[in-house]
């Protein structure tokens, strides 16, 4: 069987290495490297060494941060699937790094299991989100044919875009000649007929049904 090849980036020695003896115990998965900061990918791929089909992503680092190397890799490597694993859980940070180009965000108190999973499924599917991060359920992940059936209005659809930039709600209504309470209630409207509860789950619907192109 061939294995999928990861790289991790980590500045915590302890937990990078603990992680490199966790993820080289799953069957289906080898480690190339573990590396310390943003940099060190970028230098680890521009040196022709064997390329990760993962590359599982801290965010706070010195020198280059996650989401920096994040976009780094989208823009020179694409076909490298970077999958983020942090601390952070402010809903800012989260959507950058969908922003910069991340396939799925995991919290670093996860279960074993469900980070062989995530792995799997960023490998096999192409992204993977977890609950508490996405707060939502999005029928379009299990079900895309019920996703493809939702018909969004025109002022919909351009308001589910500019959810996806880093404008603030008071400035979409700004960008769209509305009243912020008009946008609240665009929001509210998406979030009942997405079934999301967050404005990360618009996001990651933007995102999975090719809306937006991050």
């Amino acid at each position: 069987m061939n294995k999928i090849d990861i790289i991790i980036v980590d500045d915590h020695l302890l937990f990078s290495q603990a992680l490199n003896g966790l993820i080289s115990n799953f069957k289906e998965f080898n480690v190339l490297a573990v590396l310390s900061n943003g940099k060190d990918v970028v230098d680890y791929v521009s040196n022709h060494n064997k390329l990760p089909q993962i590359v599982l992503m801290d965010i706070q680092m010195p020198i280059m941060n996650g989401i920096e190397a994040t976009q780094w890799l989208k823009d020179n490597r694409p076909e490298i699937k970077v999958l983020a694993l942090s601390m952070e859980a402010e809903e800012n940070t989260i959507l950058k790094m969908l922003r910069a180009g991340a396939k799925g965000y995991l919290l670093k108190d996860i279960h074993p299991r469900i980070l062989q999973h995530a792995l799997k499924e960023v490998h096999k599917v192409g992204f993977y989100y977890t609950e508490n991060i996405t707060n939502t359920l999005l029928n379009s992940i299990d079900k895309p044919e019920q996703s493809s059936a939702i018909k969004l209005k025109e002022r919909e659809l351009e308001f589910l875009k500019l959810c996806c930039s880093e404008m603030t709600y008071k400035q979409i209504a700004e960008h769209m000649f509305l009243s912020p309470k008009t946008v609240e209630n665009y929001r509210e409207a998406l979030f009942e007929k997405l079934e999301a509860k967050t404005r990360i789950g618009l996001v990651l619907y933007a995102i999975k049904e090719k809306i937006v192109i991050l």
